[in-house]
Formats: C-alpha cells, structure tokens, sequence
C-alpha cells in the first residue's frame, strides 16, 4: 500500500479570454498549491478491478468520480495488473473553488504511474489528465503556475516573493456554487467573457516584487462578479475581512470559496475571531502561513 497527500488550490487569477468552438473556455490563470490535503491510499489487487472508498463526504464511487475516471485513464493507456482498492479521505470542501477533485485525479495518476513502475511519460501522463478535466494537469507538479488554453498549458512558477511571510485564510460558507452555472453566468456579462490576454503576466511580474499592496490590484477574477451577485453574503465576507486588516480578498475559482492574505498570522488570527463574531461559526475557515517553499508537498 502506498498513501499520497492530494492538496487543494486557489486562484490568483482567473481571466476568461472567451468561449471556445469545442465548448471550453479560453483563459488564463495563475494557480497556487495550498497545503490542506486530502489523503489517498492505494493498493494492489488481484482482482476487482478498481474499487472505491470514501470517508469523509457523500461522494459517488463509480466511474463519473474523477479518481475512478483516472485510474481507467490511466489503465487504458498502461499494460499489466488492473486491479487496484482506492481510499479516498476527504478534508477539502467540495463546489468551493478549490479543485479539490482534480487533484484526486493527478494524485491517483501519479501515484498508479509510481506503483506500475512509471509506464507511461511524463507528456502521455499530462496528455491524460487533460483529458480529465481542465485542472488536472496543474496539480501533476504541486507548484504555483500559469495554466492557459482550457487549463491544460501549464507553467510552472518560482515562489511569488510578495507572498512569502504572509498568511492564507480561506474561507467557505455552508453552500457550494457549480461550475457550469458559474460558466454560464458569464453568458450575461460579455465584458468578463471576453477579457483581454496579459493580466496573467502582469500579476506574475508584480508578485515577483515585495510589495503585496502593489500587486494587490492585479488580482483577478472573471466569475467573481456574477457568483457575488447571486450570493452577496460572499461580498459581505470580502468587506469583514479586508476591514480585519487583509491585504487582498479574492473569490478562489468558481467559488464558493473567499481568500485573503494576511500581513502576518497575528492578523489573520484576529480576522478569523472578527469573521465569526460577524457571521457565526457554522462557515468552514482554514489558515496557513505562506513559505518560500513552492510545494504544497513540503
């Protein structure tokens, strides 16, 4: 048996260039690892093909799972045993933003491609997580990036200097938002559904700095506006904690988590007692401080 760690992300960025003629969204996006980790076991069967357990959410066990779908990915591609008991434990929220299913599906790729005696390369392994889903190829590496195309263009990034020292604090209320509805939404606003290319590298260069505040103004986030509009309690939550001292405050993916940065985890500690005196303590929160190290893996 073998156990990985399958971490979580969030957007800094996310800056939809238009709808593409295959039905996916043209963007760019500037990603980062987050190391609150879902946890994966795996082991070698004779037979059963591929079995799976999960603890910790109501989660389908059948072939419309991500993990389940990568693991026959992965076998369609892959010669020997097909047999494989896969447990997933879940701590990261799901419909949060957060990506927390498609890096169960990078994770489950790595990790058969490790067991099997690493068949496949590393091009067929990042061909086949695009095939899964637009984030999967990200979290093959476990390092901040620029991700275009669909998603599926990923560049791995240095540690972001503006961001070293800071802390993270998520945030997520007691409701989810879908991804298609999000999408879709942008059908109404065309300005967000057809941004302009470059913000990405322009937040790239300015995190490169050491001034958060500067850089603050390039974050970024096409589906924000319209998920805020539906859900204004989320706009609420980024007025609370800005007014608790954070720096920048930004809807993560399609939502429905808030992230904030924080100058340091005094701050942030203060913030998170300001958000539940404010909002209660049924919504989920989670804090990290930001290292040079670029891995969410350690």
């Amino acid at each position: 048996m073998i156990q990985k760690l399958s971490p979580c992300k969030i957007n800094l960025l996310l800056n939809i260039l238009g709808k593409r003629d295959d039905g996916f969204h043209e963007l760019e996006t500037i990603i980062m690892p987050v190391p609150l980790f879902d946890e994966l076991s795996y082991e070698q069967k004779t037979e059963g093909g591929i079995q799976l357990t999960v603890e910790g959410a109501a989660l389908t066990e059948g072939s419309d799972n991500l993990i389940v779908r990568a693991a026959e990915a992965f076998y369609s591609c892959a010669h020997g045993n097909r047999h494989i008991g896969i447990h997933l434990k879940k701590r990261i929220p799901m419909e949060a933003g957060l990506g927390g299913g498609s890096s169960n599906a990078a994770i489950t790729l790595n990790a058969l491609n490790e067991i099997s005696g690493y068949p496949l390369s590393q091009q067929v392994m990042e061909d086949i997580a695009a095939k899964i889903g637009s984030d999967v190829p990200f979290f093959l590496h476990h390092k901040p990036a620029m991700a275009e195309g669909r998603g599926e263009r990923v560049t791995s990034l240095p540690s972001f200097n503006a961001l070293i020292g800071k802390t993270l604090l998520l945030v997520k209320p007691d409701f989810g938002v879908s991804t298609p509805w999000a999408y879709n939404a942008l059908q109404q606003s065309p300005d967000l559904l057809n941004g302009q290319r470059g913000k990405a590298k322009k937040l790239v260069s300015a995190l490169n700095g050491n001034d958060l505040s500067q850089a603050s103004i390039f974050f970024f986030n096409s589906l924000e506006r319209p998920v805020l509009e539906k859900f204004p309690i989320l706009r609420l939550f980024q007025t609370t904690l800005k007014a608790s001292g954070a720096e920048v405050t930004l809807m993560s993916g399609s939502g429905s988590t808030t992230f904030a940065i924080f100058p340091n985890k005094q701050t942030a500690e203060k913030a998170i007692e300001d958000f539940r005196q404010g909002f209660g303590s049924t919504h989920w929160v989670y804090a990290t401080e930001l290292t040079g190290n670029t891995s969410a893996l350690g």
